[in-house]
């Protein structure tokens, strides 16, 4: 049987910790960052970990 291909728009956009978790950039670091502040955007500089329902679904999608 020929393997699952991995869906392009997912793993442009998430990623799988090893120990399973799935991981996505916060939202609003794009653009128009002059109006904001500097502590907003330093908070807003990691990964955040995606809710459990989403995630069986963003693995799917990866293959993982």
């Amino acid at each position: 049987m020929p393997r699952q291909k991995t869906h392009s728009g997912a793993k442009k956009r998430f990623r799988v910790t090893r120990r399973g978790k799935v991981m996505v950039a916060q939202k609003n670091r794009k653009h128009l960052l002059e109006g904001k502040g500097s502590s907003r955007k330093r908070r807003l500089a990691g990964d955040r970990a995606v809710a459990a329902p989403d995630a069986k679904r963003i693995k799917r999608l990866l293959g993982a």
